[in-house]
């Protein structure tokens, strides 16, 4: 069996497989999403050169944060924003990508004013997944930046088939909207994601492998 590629290579090979999809790979942010590991995988992520980092729960967001040097890492909130959590992010959390409801927007702003936003949009329309509906989203936008936000773009995550034209529908939206930012694609689906005009790749295996069993953060 060959052995395992270092983070250093998983890096590169991530770099070429964005430039492989027709774009530079600086045009393309890689938010390390270490959901599941252990703040060695933030610490060695940031030796690799990716200084943003993602997590999904507060929790682990907060236990990882207060281990691996605060300038180090600029963390990406990608989970659906719950308004108790919020008071404990505001301080770390330098992109919040689960914006999808006013209320929730409406306790970031009151915790962290002007805080960086992405507004989630549920792409496949499954009422099991975050994100507002599609016809929701332009109001919600507006409704988030009314309240001082810096509302940068939009995120979604595809749900299974009809990949490409989920992507589509939402560049075209951000486009539209007038937004820079498009947070979509990861490790599965990223070439299709880049193609599709993604400024923003969440990627946790192709980096790290395969998740592991519930996370312990040495302290």
């Amino acid at each position: 069996m060959a052995p395992a590629l270092a983070l250093e290579e998983r890096v590169e090979v991530l770099r070429a497989r964005i430039e492989s999809a027709g774009r530079p790979a600086d045009e393309v942010a890689v938010v390390a999403v270490t959901k599941g590991f252990g703040a060695e995988a933030v610490e060695a992520a940031v030796d690799a050169g990716l200084h943003d980092c993602g997590e999904n729960y507060a929790q682990e967001l907060l236990a990882k944060a207060a281990v691996v040097a605060s300038d180090a890492v600029r963390w990406h909130f990608l989970g659906p924003v719950q308004r108790n959590k919020v008071p404990g992010l505001a301080a770390r959390v330098a992109l919040w990508q689960g914006v999808d409801r006013a209320a929730a927007a409406a306790e970031i702003a009151r915790r962290a004013p002007g805080a960086a936003v992405l507004v989630q949009v549920n792409l496949s329309g499954d009422p099991a997944r975050p994100g507002c509906d599609w016809e929701a989203a332009p109001a919600l936008v507006e409704a988030v930046a009314q309240l001082g936000l810096d509302v940068r773009g939009l995120m979604g995550v595809a749900g299974t088939g009809h990949v490409r034209q989920q992507f589509n529908r939402l560049a075209r939206l951000g486009n539209q909207l007038g937004l820079a930012e498009l947070s979509m694609g990861m490790s599965d689906d990223l070439e299709v994601a880049v193609q599709e005009g993604s400024t923003m790749v969440r990627i946790g295996t192709a980096l790290f492998g395969a998740r592991p069993g519930p996370v312990q953060v040495r302290r």
